[in-house]
């Protein structure tokens, strides 16, 4: 089975959920990467300040700031809330997550992610159960 084949099932599976059901995941969806961010900006290394103010979240049908997304920008999906780093002026969060030839690691994307994803999880399957529960009772 191919990653194509993969994805074409996710993608059907996707498109049988409810309208209902997604609407409310929305609304999870941007307030986990909110929380996501900030500890994000709790982790990373500050020296001015600026790679720290740098990390934005983008909600569902938004599009990312420029340099954020491998260089350039992108539109986070109907049912995506995104997380970047970096903008115009800043573009070395790479950099200090995984350090270089001269300068050791000093990672804050994945461990602030690590940190907050059980609770986002938890979040998102507490709504999307109560979602189905709704539309089950024809709320």
């Amino acid at each position: 089975m191919s990653l194509s084949d993969d994805s074409r099932k996710l993608a059907k599976r996707l498109d049988a959920i409810p309208a209902e059901v997604l609407a409310a995941l929305r609304p999870a969806l941007v307030k986990s990467a909110n929380e996501a961010a900030d500890a994000m900006r709790a982790l990373v290394p500050v020296d001015q300040g600026d790679l720290r103010d740098s990390i934005a979240v983008t909600g569902p049908n938004e599009t990312t700031p420029a340099y954020a997304e491998g260089g350039g920008k992108r539109t986070a999906g109907p049912n995506e809330a995104l997380v970047t780093v970096g903008n115009t002026d800043v573009r070395y969060g790479h950099m200090l997550e995984f350090g270089t030839v001269k300068m050791e690691a000093q990672p804050f994307i994945r461990p602030g992610w690590r940190l907050m994803k059980p609770r986002i999880q938890r979040r998102i399957k507490r709504v999307i159960g109560k979602a189905i529960r709704d539309a089950a009772k024809g709320k």
